[in-house]
């Protein structure tokens, strides 16, 4: 067994005598700001590698992608039927054939800009991003994709299909 001193780290620091202020650790030291824009900026290039996957590798030519399941055993369109081909159109700037594709995707890469925006931004600045949304706001996005699914798959909703 070996008998080392421990690290002065390790040992408490004295109780204060009576009269005396009470001792406290040292504050942490706060981050670099390269340090915390580190998560979204990675995050970021994540998203610009996908979208520059999907703009190279084109999801209208057969083979490329699996097909979607739920519209390969039903014929049923779900939300993200057309999200490879409306990325691919992000990617090459075609925003129109975008929203013929999957219109709620594109809404939902207008979201994570703001949101991406504003994380980056709070990151920068040195404040935590939280997103606490009550859950009527889940219980609501939840509605609006079940919503575009009907919608979609019926006779008058055919201009979402993709």
């Amino acid at each position: 067994m070996d008998a080392s001193p421990t690290p002065a780290a390790a040992v408490p620091a004295p109780a204060p005598g009576p009269g005396q202020p009470p001792v406290f650790p040292p504050a942490p030291v706060p981050a670099s700001r390269i340090r915390r824009l580190a998560t979204p900026v990675g995050v970021m290039a994540a998203v610009v590698g996908a979208f520059g996957y999907v703009g190279a590798v084109d999801p209208n030519q057969p083979g490329h992608y699996p097909l979607c399941p739920l519209l390969r055993f039903t014929g049923i369109y779900c939300p993200g039927c057309g999200g490879l081909r409306s990325a691919h159109a992000v990617a090459h700037g075609d925003i129109a054939a975008a929203l013929g594709s999957n219109a709620l995707a594109v809404v939902g890469y207008a979201a994570f800009a703001v949101l991406w925006t504003v994380w980056t931004v709070r990151a920068a600045r040195g404040r935590p991003m939280s997103i606490a949304a009550k859950p009527v706001v889940w219980w609501g996005i939840g509605a609006v994709l079940l919503v575009f699914s009907v919608v979609r798959n019926l006779p008058f909703g055919s201009f979402l299909a993709p």
